[in-house]
């Protein structure tokens, strides 16, 4: 995990093929056998308009609909998926999560704790070696970058980059899609901030973000409500800071009313992996792997990519011709993308030590 992300050359290049080779395998029909007879999936954290996971679920249910989905708090944070585990070792009920989605920061950290368990799905050479431990216990699923989701009905002229968000004209518009004390969206929306500054990712940019959020809190310009699309139609929250494929997918949904416009900012343009990890304490491990192979096949992949979000394994599918075309052109330019930086897990580790453990000190907005 050393390897530095530095460049995002195009959106169909920005990351590195582990392997060329192309994936047939599909889940054993002892696995799919022993799934079955489980009956259940527990997932936590996935709102069905984030990266598309509304078609992603349903269509593991029209797969295996032997398989009951049972679909825990859709708007919890990464921090809150890892308490959830925590909080359910010896709980074998509808409560405790047999999988999570978290920030690249959190799979690691739910390695050292001993919170999950390793499994290599049958794609596993297309994800790249640089975002999934070698173990198996978490792996790379799909990424974004920061952008801003801008209610054009309330804010007649959109901010283009971090620094116009200071600017009186925002007062009592922005806000970021989390708590910054738990949500891995938040926390590295306070980094890209951080680096719209010049400062270097890791904890001096995150400690720049956070003496940025108190300005713009102490202009009265920051609004300490969680950002939603539904926020933002209310006119509570008309500028959001979220992940671009979040911002796109509010946008169609929608569908001008309110009309909205998303802008990847001039500076601190971040982009951010999530992961994927089984429960160690999973009541239903098969299920849990069996959705595995399901989200990291060429169906639950090209599902993540039509909900605007770049999947783990995006390289190898495009040069085995495996992608529609009329998912490539539905994407943003890529010259939006092309100052994106990629922390190292190191950088991103520092900043989330800074964000959360100083947000309140320095900021003392809480969000929620």
């Amino acid at each position: 995990m050393k390897t530095n992300f530095r460049r995002l050359l195009s959106l169909s290049t920005a990351m590195v093929v582990a392997s060329t080779s192309l994936a047939f395998a599909e889940p054993s029909a002892e696995l799919i056998a022993a799934a079955k007879k489980e009956g259940m999936l527990t997932t936590i954290a996935l709102p069905h308009d984030w990266c598309g996971y509304g078609e992603v679920i349903a269509a593991f249910k029209k797969k295996y609909p032997e398989i009951t989905v049972n679909e825990l708090n859709p708007d919890a944070g990464s921090a809150d998926e890892v308490e959830a585990v925590k909080a359910n070792k010896d709980n074998k009920g509808p409560q405790a999560p047999d999988v999570v989605d978290v920030g690249l920061a959190f799979g690691p950290q739910m390695k050292k704790e001993g919170l999950l368990q390793p499994y290599k799905v049958s794609t596993w050479d297309e994800i790249p070696d640089n975002i999934k431990d070698a173990e198996g216990y978490w792996y790379g699923d799909y990424y974004g970058v920061m952008s801003f989701l801008v209610n054009k009905d309330l804010v007649k002229t959109a901010p283009q980059d971090w620094a116009d968000l200071l600017k009186p004209e925002y007062a009592g518009q922005v806000a970021l899609a989390g708590d910054p004390r738990a949500s891995n969206q938040a926390i590295l929306g306070v980094l890209a901030a951080g680096m719209s500054t010049g400062a270097k990712a890791g904890k001096e940019a995150g400690e720049a973000g956070l003496k940025y959020f108190a300005e713009l809190n102490k202009a009265g310009n920051f609004v300490p409500v969680i950002g939603k699309s539904g926020t933002l139609a209310q006119g509570a929250t008309p500028i959001v800071v979220m992940w671009d494929y979040n911002a796109l997918a509010a946008k169609d949904t929608l569908a001008g009313n309110p009309p909205v416009e998303v802008v990847v900012p001039a500076s601190g343009v971040l982009a951010g992996v999530y992961v994927q990890g089984i429960s160690a304490y999973a009541p239903h491990p098969n299920a849990a792997k069996l959705w595995m192979e399901h989200l990291y096949s060429d169906e639950g992949q090209n599902l993540w990519l039509k909900g605007y979000c770049h999947p783990a394994r995006f390289n190898a599918m495009v040069k085995a011709g495996k992608v529609p075309q009329d998912l490539i052109d539905k994407l943003p330019p890529a010259a939006a993308y092309e100052k994106a930086y990629f922390p190292t897990l190191e950088e991103v580790d520092a900043n989330k030590a800074a964000v959360t453990g100083g947000w309140d000190a320095v900021v003392g907005a809480n969000v929620q």
